[in-house]
């Protein structure tokens, strides 16, 4: 029992840190994992590893690839050059179509000339106004081969002096066949208001025996090529004339003409 009393029993310090476990070797580890200089094992911990996630958009499928939509702007840009080539199309159609027109009819303007001018009626009335009645005789010459002239209604034909309107008619209503020749007996009134200052102008100017007068025309007429009957065109005239007196009921003889026509589509 002595001997059993008398047994020293170590004393645990309980201020000494645990003891560290053995060592590990490197060979002992699996394969990867991460040692030190001296072949133990680094606890230290790894930083965690970020991962790229690509942002999808609301109700598409991580799967679907996103296309990109196509401008507006090819779409009216091929409009437009479609319309552009369209209307530049119809150009050439109607210049080949004129053209071919043009070398198979050959058309050419109608001539006009004065042939008569006569004065009925001369006379200021009572209200100072002056009132005028010219007969006038006109030759249409229409020199075109292979086309035709009808002369619609809405025609006016005037004799002015200066800025001062004396007289006006009408053309008949007519048609006139390829190379046709038609003479026109027309008969032109008018009242001017202004008749004390105009016929005192006239007086005047008989004196030199030259008085300046100008025939204005305005004939619409449609035009037939073969059997085809075109659309209305104006025909617009001008005669300048000089005249060696204007005295009613006396033979007046023309000194000068100039005249001249175009066509207004």
């Amino acid at each position: 029992m002595e001997d059993q009393q008398k047994r020293i029993h170590p004393v645990v310090d309980v201020k000494s840190p645990p003891p560290r476990p053995p060592p590990v070797m490197a060979s002992m580890l699996p394969r990867g994992s991460a040692t030190s200089d001296k072949g133990m094992l680094n606890m230290a911990p790894r930083p965690p590893s970020m991962v790229t996630v690509p942002l999808v958009p609301q109700g598409h499928a991580t799967s679907e690839k996103v296309i990109p939509r196509r401008p507006q702007r090819s779409c009216c840009c091929k409009f437009i050059c479609w319309t552009i080539s369209l209307l530049f199309l119809i150009l050439i159609l109607i210049a080949a179509t004129a053209g071919i027109l043009y070398l198979v009819f050959r058309p050419k303007l109608p001539k006009y000339s004065i042939n008569n001018l006569n004065i009925s009626d001369l006379r200021l009335n009572y209200d100072l106004s002056l009132y005028a009645k010219f007969n006038v005789e006109i030759t249409a010459n229409n020199p075109n081969e292979k086309i035709g002239i009808y002369y619609e209604k809405g025609s006016r034909l005037s004799v002015w002096y200066t800025n001062s309107m004396l007289c006006e008619g009408s053309l008949p209503k007519f048609y006139q066949g390829h190379q046709n020749i038609t003479k026109l007996d027309l008969a032109l009134t008018g009242k001017n208001e202004y008749g004390s200052t105009i016929m005192s102008a006239l007086q005047e100017q008989q004196q030199t025996g030259r008085i300046p007068l100008e025939l204005k025309v305005v004939a619409p007429v449609a035009i037939k090529l073969g059997s085809l009957k075109l659309r209305k065109v104006k025909i617009l005239g001008q005669c300048n004339l000089v005249v060696d007196s204007l005295s009613a009921n006396n033979l007046i003889s023309i000194k000068a003409s100039n005249c001249g026509f175009g066509l207004k589509l």
